[in-house]
């Protein structure tokens, strides 16, 4: 994984007839709105999907203006989306970055059986509790601030981050706790009019409906062999970062006429820094 890391009243019936018909509409209203799988996370018809096979720049480690052909581009929370094109908008859902760890409740930080935090070692960050539901509440009321934030900016979409922490707990956390988290995070970017993408986490691709997913965003798909259980879970809704040559070779080759894809430095540094690096062949 890269470093970055609303049915209005009317008036009372006056007639017993007029209230039969508003009751009747309104149920019809609710029943388009459930979820095939019984979940309650189907999509406001407001909710916009990325186009797919679209050209598609990563942009979560800095703004710039996209590169021409662009249509899809995903964004740090902290920044403004692209005028005129899709815009994914990343938020690091699942665990605390270093900056913003001491900002957490201390209980909401996944301890080990000695009270250690347990820390995603390679980002040096803090996994988020989700294990119960309580907890899963607490931690999707302030995620949710987010995605509202990343709603009043005017995104698209929303994108969060580390699915897959739950692989890094030490057997603290299960895929069932990420799932019902994601759900929770689902229902809510669903009422603010915004889709939301499954990241990463290819053994979770067959939970999407039950985690009301939307579509995809994949880290090297291509160079892992992955990019197939992506695009049959999500209709070919997929958007793919690779991170080296051979990766984008591999993803290009098999998916290419198929899926967004994009290779990207790892930092996903902006144009003129030192490590910059974007490349579609």
């Amino acid at each position: 994984m890269p470093l970055w890391g609303v049915f209005r009243a009317t008036g009372p019936a006056r007639t017993a007839g007029a209230l039969s018909l508003a009751l009747g509409v309104a149920a019809s209203v609710l029943a388009g709105c459930a979820a095939p799988d019984g979940t309650g996370s189907a999509k406001p018809a407001a909710v916009r999907l990325p186009p797919r096979h679209a050209g598609f720049d990563y942009q979560i480690g800095g703004a710039y203006t996209p590169p021409a052909g662009v249509r899809i581009v995903s964004r740090d929370r902290s920044d403004a989306p692209a005028p005129g094109l899709y815009n994914i908008c990343y938020v690091n859902a699942f665990q605390a970055q270093p900056d913003e760890r001491g900002s957490w409740p201390r209980d909401l930080l996944l301890r080990d059986a000695h009270g250690g935090v347990v820390v995603d070692r390679d980002w040096n960050e803090a996994l988020l509790d989700i294990g119960t539901a309580a907890k899963r509440e607490r931690v999707a009321q302030r995620v949710n601030r987010w995605i509202d934030g990343c709603a009043r900016k005017g995104f698209d979409a929303v994108e969060p981050d580390n699915y897959d922490s739950y692989t890094r707990s030490h057997g603290l956390l299960d895929a069932g706790d990420a799932t019902a988290f994601m759900a929770l995070l689902s229902r809510h970017a669903h009422a603010r009019h915004l889709a939301i993408a499954q990241k990463n986490t290819a053994e979770l691709a067959g939970q999407r409906r039950r985690a009301g997913l939307d579509f995809a965003v994949t880290e090297e798909c291509g160079q892992y062999d992955e990019c197939g259980v992506y695009a049959k879970a999500f209709a070919d809704r997929v958007v793919d970062i690779e991170y080296t040559a051979s990766g984008l070779r591999k993803a290009l080759a098999g998916w290419g006429d198929r899926l967004s894809i994009v290779r990207r430095d790892r930092d996903v540094t902006t144009p003129g820094s030192k490590g910059y690096l974007r490349a579609v062949r």
